[in-house]
C-alpha cells in the first residue's frame, strides 16, 4: 500500500479519537469513541476462556471497527438515532470500505455484514459487550451526568443482545446490581 494512501485510512480513525460520546468517564471528562472501542476490545479479550468456540481475534476485529461510521458522523446516543441517521452512517461505512485496497476489502466488508446480520456466535458476542461497555461506563461515571432517560435505560440495555448466552446474562445481571445500587445510593 502506498504510503499516502495509509496515512488517508489512518486519518479517518482519528476522528473516533476526537469525536466524543454522550457518557462521561469516572474522571468527569466525555468519554471519546475511540476509548469506547478500546475498552470493548479488551472486554472481548477477557472473555476468551468463556467463549473457547468463538473465534476471539474475530471480536477484537469487530470491537475495533463497530463505530466506524462515527467517524463521519459522530456518535448519536442510541435512544437518539433514527433509521435515518443509521443510513448515514451505513452509505459512509460502505463508501469507506470500498474505498479500500483489495486485501483489506475483501476481509472487512463481509465483517462489517456479519456484524449487522448478527447470526454468528462472534457478532453476538460483539454486540453484548459493545451495550454492556455503554452500561459499565454509565455505572462508572457520576449520576449527576445521567439524563433522567438513563436511570431505565441502564436496566434495560443490551437485555435482548445478551440473551444468547449464560454468561453475557450474568454480566448484565450484575451490572443491573450496581446500577440499582448507584441509584438507591444518590
Amino acid at each position: 500500500m502506498e504510503i499516502e494512501k495509509y496515512l488517508q485510512i489512518i486519518n479517518v480513525f482519528e476522528n473516533l479519537k476526537n469525536n466524543t460520546r454522550h457518557c462521561y468517564t469516572s474522571s468527569g471528562r466525555k468519554e471519546s469513541v475511540a476509548e469506547h472501542s478500546h475498552r470493548l476490545a479488551i472486554m472481548a479479550y477477557f472473555v476468551k476462556d468463556e467463549f473457547p468456540d468463538v473465534d476471539i481475534q474475530k471480536v477484537i476485529l469487530m470491537c475495533l471497527f463497530h463505530d466506524l461510521g462515527e467517524a463521519f458522523t459522530g456518535d448519536i446516543p442510541c435512544f437518539e438515532k433514527t433509521e435515518s441517521h443509521e443510513k448515514t452512517e451505513a452509505k459512509n461505512v460502505k463508501c469507506f470500505l470500498e474505498s479500500l485496497p483489495d486485501f483489506y476489502r475483501k476481509e472487512l466488508i463481509p465483517l462489517f455484514t456479519e456484524m449487522e446480520t448478527l447470526e454468528t456466535s462472534e457478532a453476538k458476542l460483539y454486540k453484548a459487550l459493545d451495550n454492556m461497555e455503554a452500561v459499565i461506563q454509565h455505572n462508572e461515571s457520576d449520576i449527576s451526568t445521567w439524563l433522567p432517560l438513563e436511570y431505565e435505560l441502564q436496566l434495560t440495555h443490551g437485555e435482548k443482545a445478551v440473551a444468547f448466552s449464560s454468561f453475557t446474562r450474568r454480566l448484565k445481571e450484575e451490572c443491573n446490581k450496581i446500577t440499582l445500587k448507584k441509584i438507591n445510593d444518590q
